[in-house]
């Protein structure tokens, strides 16, 4: 009897120091600000700026103790698991246009942490030194453009946008507009820069190309290409009871798109990776005042 008494105290003991640990330390579940440690972020596949400001935060706030899990997902799951709690937060829901009808879907389980950037637009842009400066002088200048636009991916909505409005809006039918891939236009907008040439290439703001080469969007006075939209923050409902500080970080959080085409510019323009914490420590270190702001 007494060496199983014996036995039962020293799990009791040991089941009594995990429990200790676990209220502690860096296995403990809440932190002194009183968030909850683990944050879930989805991130839409392939949109960069979603990708950079959550790739920022995640590095933040694994510096302040969190444990930062970033998931990524096409657009329409990340909101039906943002409506289920499955996901904590996502930083790139274009507003009132791109995402509306999934916002008329889901909108009322999901709680707005704010716009963070008032930039978000499809254009088209132009070397800088481009000798034209809007959509309606192209068609008359298309042989000082090769007669080209280059575009991105056939299926994109900037795409769709190009063919069914701007190209008929601005009677540019006689052009050769040509689609391939993100990646590929972008080759040749860095090649025409850094030669001198002209070149009209499909794109959109925030984008790391505003920063990398010397650009300017051509106006579009006929708004084919439809207004400027905001970027906001959406959150599972609940998320301010489990993360207070986080919640109010988040709903203070601006980013300027000069900020953010930096951040891109230094994370997207290089050598091909998955792994952009390098990338953003490095950028941090350079802007630590502006990123000290965000957590002030």
């Amino acid at each position: 009897m007494k060496k199983k008494f014996l036995g039962f105290a020293a799990i009791a003991a040991t089941l009594a120091l995990g429990l200790s640990a676990c209220g502690s330390g860096s296995g403990s579940a809440t932190l002194d600000n009183g968030d909850k440690k683990n944050v879930k972020i989805a991130v839409f596949n392939g949109w960069d700026e979603g990708i950079a400001a959550s790739e920022l935060w995640k590095s933040i706030l694994d510096e302040k103790g969190y444990n930062v899990k970033l998931e990524n997902a096409d657009v329409a799951p990340v909101f039906s698991g943002l409506s289920t709690g499955d996901y904590d937060l996502t930083l790139d829901t274009w507003l009132p246009v791109t995402h509306k009808t999934l916002m008329d879907k889901y909108g009322d389980k999901l709680a707005e942490l704010g716009e963070w950037n008032s930039e978000a637009k499809l254009t088209i842009a132009v070397n800088k030194d481009a000798p034209i400066d809007s959509l309606d002088e192209l068609a008359a200048n298309a042989d000082k453009f090769g007669n080209r636009i280059v575009g991105i991916e056939p299926g994109a909505g900037l795409t769709e946008a190009t063919t069914k409005k701007v190209i008929p809006g601005y009677g540019l039918e006689k052009m050769d507009y040509i689609t391939s891939s993100t990646p590929a236009m972008l080759s040749e907008l860095k090649s025409a820069t850094t030669k001198g040439e002209n070149i009209a290439v499909t794109l959109w703001r925030p984008h790391w190309a505003y920063d990398a080469f010397p650009l300017k969007d051509l106006k579009d006075p006929k708004g084919a290409l439809g207004d400027t939209e905001g970027i906001y923050g959406y959150s599972r409902l609940g998320l301010g009871d489990d993360f207070p500080t986080l919640n109010g970080w988040l709903k203070n959080f601006k980013m300027d798109s000069e900020h953010l085409y930096s951040l891109e510019n230094a994370m997207f323009n290089g050598e091909k990776t998955d792994n952009y914490g390098p990338a953003v420590k490095k950028w941090i270190a350079d802007n630590q005042e502006w990123v000290n702001s965000l957590t002030a």
